[in-house]
């Protein structure tokens, strides 16, 4: 079988569902409501559903990748925007240099972890 997908959406959580909401239209993303406890926000192709709803261990473990043009440029932007300051619990790195290409990498307020990534060769 040979999947033909149009998209990909990862379900994340939030501790503080309105909080968290705020917090992904100042990163960029535009929401979209779906029901009172679920919104779906998207930017370009990439979208993802955020839920009302918290367990500590499931979003201690969630980790969203997100592939970027430009590491550095996004992470200048970031930083002008204020929005680290702005959110308690908000976190952000300065840029990892891997083998494979460069990331940075942004706690939400809940304390999801993404990846904001740049790859040097194509991945396969």
């Amino acid at each position: 079988m040979k999947l033909k997908p149009k998209s990909i959406r990862p379900f994340i959580g939030a501790k503080d569902y309105n909080l968290s909401r705020q917090f992904y239209q100042d990163l960029g993303f535009e929401e979209f409501v779906i029901s009172h406890n679920m919104s779906v926000f998207k930017t370009g192709e990439f979208a993802f559903y955020l839920q009302d709803y918290y367990t500590k261990d499931w979003i201690d473990n969630t980790m969203v990748f997100l592939e970027v043009d430009n590491v550095k440029n996004h992470l200048d932007k970031l930083k002008q925007s204020g929005l680290v300051e702005q959110y308690k619990n908000v976190r952000c790195s300065e840029i990892v240099y891997n083998d494979w290409g460069n990331e940075f990498f942004l706690h939400d307020p809940s304390g999801i972890l993404w990846h904001f990534g740049e790859f040097n060769t194509e991945v396969k």
